[in-house]
């Protein structure tokens, strides 16, 4: 079975699933939205109102390191394992993720990712999300029954997770294209970061991919030849090594997705991004159009 699961599956895929009542212990749904404070949504709440059948709600706040300075970082293997596993997901189980962002996609590349990083490989994004499930006039419930828990076994690839310390000595060695998915403006330092503690700018060396570009303006992952036509441009080249960054590790997530759909699954994450960077990175480490960061 794993061999035939696709990284994106449809709208159309996902509702005959639903339909065949597939939905249990071996396919499980789960709304992975998370919204920055700014936006003032509040992602467990909507779910409660509106979800696509038999979802259950994956909260990447919850489903984190407690112990962190820094927003929703990885969580142990146990943690993970025991938060999952409550959502009634097993070892055997497809798990498709999907978020209600106004995008189309959002949040869930990073519970795609992390499902991936924990050992799970039997785990597809919704191309187009809850924005496309409803525009595609697919139902919709409030009803919320928990499903009953399973047991879930994980082993984090830590080879997949960058630290500051391995930016700073790439920024140095210059061995690793890193791909910054935050939008252009935040990346040039032009616009403001969502976050006040922190101003826009970027590392050394970083590209810019915006995570938007990677998707069409209905918010679908783009085909095969568009998306690798968005790296040639950049000029990234997938043969060789590539990590991603962007504000907190969410976004970072699209450009993991994209290169592992044109057959390069193994993209690293800098799970701190840009909310770490500000903070412990000297000003000369820090590149922007505007203020910058004051010595």
């Amino acid at each position: 079975m794993a061999a035939h699961i696709r990284s994106v599956v449809s709208g159309k895929w996902l509702a005959d699933a639903i339909k065949n009542n597939l939905v249990g212990p071996q396919l499980r749904i789960l709304d992975t939205s998370w919204y920055l404070p700014k936006l003032k949504r509040d992602a467990k709440a909507e779910f409660l109102q509106k979800h696509i059948p038999g979802t259950s709600f994956f909260d990447i706040d919850d489903c984190s390191d407690k112990n962190s300075a820094f927003d929703h970082m990885l969580p142990s293997a146990g943690h993970f394992a025991e938060y999952v596993g409550d959502l009634g997901i097993g070892n055997d189980t497809h798990v498709v993720v999907y978020d209600t962002s106004d995008f189309g996609g959002y949040s869930a590349p990073r519970v795609w990712w992390m499902f991936r990083l924990f050992g799970h490989n039997l785990v597809s994004v919704l191309d187009g999300g809850l924005k496309n499930w409803l525009a595609d006039g697919y139902p919709v419930s409030s009803e919320y029954s928990k499903p009953e828990p399973r047991e879930f076994k994980a082993s984090i690839n830590q080879s997949w997770v960058k630290t500051f310390e391995d930016v700073l000595e790439n920024i140095k060695s210059k061995q690793v294209q890193v791909v910054d998915a935050r939008s252009a403006g935040r990346f040039r330092g032009t616009e403001p970061e969502p976050r006040d503690d922190t101003l826009p700018g970027h590392f050394p060396g970083a590209i810019s991919m915006p995570f938007t570009s990677f998707m069409d303006a209905s918010g679908k992952e783009l085909g095969l030849e568009d998306l690798s036509r968005l790296f040639q441009e950049a000029g990234v080249d997938l043969e060789r090594p590539l990590w991603a960054t962007c504000g907190s590790g969410v976004t970072a997530c699209h450009v993991v997705l994209a290169a592992h759909l044109l057959g390069h699954p193994g993209v690293c994450v800098y799970d701190g991004s840009w909310s770490e960077w500000f903070k412990r990175a000297s000003p000369d480490l820090i590149i922007s159009e505007g203020k910058g960061k004051q010595a």
